[in-house]
């Protein structure tokens, strides 16, 4: 039987033993191994110095709070200034344990076809005029789950080409995701892009390696009524200079064939490209799995309402990225605790035309780490109130002030 995590198993020392069986076991190499720690000073093991970080980044405690709760229950020796040492030196080491447990919680999947969504998030801190991180991320909408993270600034764009995908995969992405170098680089690798189509980044091309344009198309499709057309992808020739420099049909690096299929909405019309042939995917069935890349909108919805990713203590400081990090640690955890039910989908999850085994879209349980109430309880380092709290959790409550960074 599974649970949900809490933070107040990071507190909790049988509780904490149970996550730690979770963690992979070479930490205390992975962490010299990063730079992250040259010795063990103040504190034993890097296991108790990852349990200080999590109990940072779980709960609503300053560094100083952080420090004396470590302090209080002989885990570490940390002051203040030393905890903030701590987490400015850990990014590697918090990146190293994130994707050894995305690695370790992979589904393995007997489908001749997996599915797989990526899309990206903002992250903005206190008083920001702009974006300050971006997410991006490798979704399983199966198991409902992470695969793979890559924090980046705000300059980390947003591109096919910044994920590792494997054969026989159908990769769903946004309109954002649909350029001509991204599709090459997924169809390079084996696998099948399932995007929206953008008219300002794609050119398109009919089999006459002709310049087409999709709105000449649209007035001639009734509304629930789908079209299918056969098109060549241009890919841009390599080029120096001007970023974004124009460029002629007969410099093309190279030609992608693939199919886009229109469906018209009481709007407009939605248009879906893939190279996978009609044999693998049918139109319906096109049209239906691309549907399913809402499954990723609502897992950052998951991890902005219950993690509170985005609620940064700095939208910049030193500390500001370990936060983060620390955060994803723990959604990682939850998802290796919990057991996923159910089905969602905005429509429908599979149509007719997949040629693969069935599959079956489960979410993560709306509360993968735990209620908004489950914040540890404050400590009381008052003598007279040992005795109250004699057998009982540390007790922790969510601090007001904003914490310094």
């Amino acid at each position: 039987m599974t649970r949900l995590m809490e933070a107040q198993d990071i507190f909790v020392d049988e509780k904490w033993a149970h996550i730690l069986s979770i963690l992979p076991q070479d930490l205390d190499e992975s962490v010299r191994a990063t730079g992250c720690v040259e010795r063990f000073r103040n504190v034993q093991s890097a296991a108790d110095l990852l349990r200080v970080m999590l109990a940072y980044g779980v709960s609503d405690l300053s560094l100083k709070e952080t420090a004396a709760w470590a302090k209080a229950d002989g885990i570490a020796q940390f002051t203040g200034p030393a905890l903030f040492y701590r987490l400015e030196q850990s990014p590697p080491w918090l990146q190293h344990i994130l994707g050894q447990l995305l690695v370790e919680s992979r589904r393995v999947d007997e489908a001749e076809l997996e599915i797989r969504i990526v899309d990206a998030t903002v992250i903005t801190g206190p008083g920001s005029k702009g974006t300050d991180w971006v997410l991006h991320t490798v979704i399983d909408p199966v198991a409902g789950c992470l695969q793979s993270v890559e924090l980046t600034d705000a300059k980390g764009a947003e591109t096919f080409m910044r994920h590792s995908v494997q054969p026989n995969q159908l990769v769903l992405g946004d309109r954002q995701y649909a350029t001509a170098r991204g599709i090459a680089s997924v169809v390079s690798h084996g696998a099948y892009p399932v995007v929206r189509v953008n008219r300002r980044t794609l050119k398109i091309c009919d089999l006459e390696r002709r310049r087409i344009y999709l709105q000449s198309f649209e007035t001639d499709l009734p509304k629930g009524s789908l079209m299918s057309l056969d098109v060549l992808i241009p890919t841009p020739p390599d080029m120096t200079g001007k970023k974004n420099k124009a460029w002629d049909l007969k410099d093309a690096k190279s030609w992608i064939p693939a199919r886009i299929v229109g469906c018209r909405t009481d709007k407009d019309v939605t248009w879906v490209l893939t190279t996978a042939s009609r044999e693998t995917l049918s139109d319906e069935a096109l049209m239906n799995l691309y549907r399913l890349r809402w499954q990723i909108e609502l897992l950052f919805k998951r991890l902005k309402s219950l993690l509170h990713l985005d609620a940064l203590p700095s939208k910049d400081g030193p500390t500001s990225k370990s936060w983060l990090l620390i955060r994803l640690l723990v959604a990682a955890i939850a998802q290796i605790l919990v057991s996923p039910s159910g089905v969602f989908s905005p429509r429908r999850h599979r149509g007719a035309g997949i040629n693969g085994k069935p599959q079956r879209l489960v979410s993560i349980p709306s509360n993968p780490v735990g209620a908004p109430d489950s914040d540890p309880w404050r400590r009381s380092l008052d003598p007279r109130d040992q005795e109250r709290q004699s057998g009982h959790a540390p007790q922790f409550q969510t601090a007001a002030e904003n914490r310094p960074v």
